[in-house]
């Protein structure tokens, strides 16, 4: 039986902006515009006052007049989607993104060596939290519909999982506009047959759907009134994309010594994510972000792949200093990894020199430990500092 999590971020722009205003937490906030135009997105205090992403300004600001509007920054929006996404490809390769704030994952196979598909949702959380600040709402279950039901359920900042055996009377006495596809226009014309509840829905005889609502668009209601979706599946397989991460400093970074610990800090994560994944990788690329946000990028190709916090660490040192001099302070730092196989299609040559238990015994050994633990259960001595920043 397949297990399916989805994870949506909640109230994501509104929650981006906040991390860089935290004195406006508890204040209503809203992105977009000030006087005119749409809400893109709303905190919670703001929806306690009815505001809702999608509402015109005007009518946001009747409901809320003391509300704050940010101005939206998409380039942040995306490269926070891009750590969260990061993140979640460390539980598993099958990794798909709905949008910009939601994706699903198909824990059919990690659950067999991770935990139960709760454990490994509330570790999610616990690392989208960690890494980026931001919270999410998780929701299990047997097909992407029944998980997405499942995470609305589970707003905000929650999780909740529906088991097969438990689907129809989760879904039953729900109102049939909570049902995923069901818009206002469709609930509407429901409505009229006498269909309040999705368990109304599911009685309504298929001919009757099918007459009022077209053949195709009749059947697919009469299979998701009982948690059914078809079952499709699009997942991306290990080896298509690159896996990566970057580091936003606290504050600008001088310190030799700091930023070599930090950059350790991110290959220790690229790597952890790569082993999660089963995967190996032969190109490293380096980027830093300067404190007047210039940005530079080196790469290099290594003889053999790997997945080693240490050597991906040495090639990040030879790109580092590779790098033109400057006096700028450093902001960001950041390593990818492209040229991705599956691991287990690699043979690496033994080196005479090398012991008999490597780095690669203890790097698995220690996320044996971080996955029971907490993902700093088991770290290098010299990460055992203050976190300097923000990762992704």
């Amino acid at each position: 039986m397949a297990v399916i999590m989805h994870v949506d971020m909640d109230a994501f722009y509104a929650a981006v902006e906040l991390r860089r205003h935290p004195e406006l937490v508890d204040v209503p906030v809203w992105v977009g515009g000030e006087r005119r135009g749409v809400v893109l997105s709303a905190n919670y205090p703001a929806r306690a006052f009815g505001v809702r992403g999608g509402m015109a300004v005007s009518v946001a600001r009747r409901l809320c007049p003391h509300a704050v509007a940010l101005r939206p920054d998409f380039a942040d929006y995306t490269e926070a989607s891009a750590g969260v996404r990061a993140i979640l490809e460390t539980i598993t390769p099958r990794v798909e993104m709905a949008s910009i704030d939601e994706a699903y994952l198909d824990l059919t196979t990690a659950r067999r060596t991770q935990g139960t598909a709760v454990e490994i949702g509330q570790r999610a959380r616990a690392m989208v939290w960690d890494e980026q600040r931001l919270s999410c709402s998780v929701g299990i279950g047997p097909n992407r519909l029944i998980a997405k039901m499942a995470s609305v359920a589970a707003k905000p900042d929650g999780l909740v999982e529906i088991e097969p055996d438990h689907v129809v009377d989760f879904l039953h006495p729900l109102p049939v506009e909570r049902l995923v596809g069901v818009g206002e226009s469709t609930a509407a014309r429901l409505h009229r047959l006498g269909v309040e509840t999705i368990g109304d829905l599911a009685a309504v005889p298929r001919p009757t759907l099918r007459q009022t609502f077209g053949r195709h668009a009749g059947a697919m209601l009469a299979e998701i009134a009982w948690g059914r979706d078809g079952g499709r599946q699009h997942w991306a397989r290990p080896g298509e994309r690159g896996v990566g991460c970057q580091e936003t400093f606290g504050r600008d970074l001088s310190d030799v010594a700091e930023v070599r610990a930090e950059i350790l800090r991110v290959c220790d994560k690229v790597a952890t994510r790569m082993r999660a994944a089963g995967v190996v990788g032969r190109t490293v690329t380096f980027h830093v972000r300067y404190a007047d946000f210039g940005t530079r990028s080196v790469s290099v190709a290594l003889a053999e792949p790997t997945d080693l916090t240490g050597e991906l660490y040495e090639a990040a040192l030879r790109l580092y200093g590779r790098l033109p001099p400057s006096r700028q302070c450093l902001r960001r730092v950041g390593v990818r990894v492209t040229g991705l196989v599956e691991r287990t299609r690699v043979w690496r040559q033994p080196r005479l020199d090398d012991p008999e238990v490597g780095w690669d015994a203890l790097e698995s050994a220690a996320d044996k430990v971080n996955r029971t633990f907490g993902s700093r259960a088991a770290t290098r001595a010299t990460l055992t500092g203050p976190h300097r920043g923000i990762s992704i």
